[in-house]
């Protein structure tokens, strides 16, 4: 199944690549100096960088990020990033992110 490329915050963009009810696979897309706005789920969430430099911050607590690193973010944790370089970020949530499809 092909899911739609979908813009969210201002010069990033999303996409769900896998899912079920279980797990969800979602690409998200930046521009540089892009932001992932700060919001909290209940979904626990790995974050993968395939591309790019970006600074995370997690309940407060900044992370540099660069191609080839993760993150786990708990369930309910505040997070947001900030993208330095133009990448692409792979996210699994578990369970699936419903508000996505």
């Amino acid at each position: 199944m092909s899911y739609p490329v979908v813009p969210t915050d201002p010069g990033v963009t999303r996409q769900v690549l896998a899912e079920n009810p279980a797990m969800m696979l979602v690409a998200f897309r930046f521009d540089t100096d892009a932001k992932g706005a700060l919001h909290d789920h209940p979904h626990v969430q790995a974050t993968y960088v395939e591309s790019g430099r970006f600074t995370f911050t997690v309940d407060g607590t900044a992370h540099d990020l660069g191609p080839g690193d993760s993150l786990m973010i708990p369930s309910g944790a505040r997070h947001g990033c900030t993208c330095h370089e133009a990448g692409t970020l792979i996210d699994t949530f578990t369970p699936r992110r419903d508000d996505f499809l």
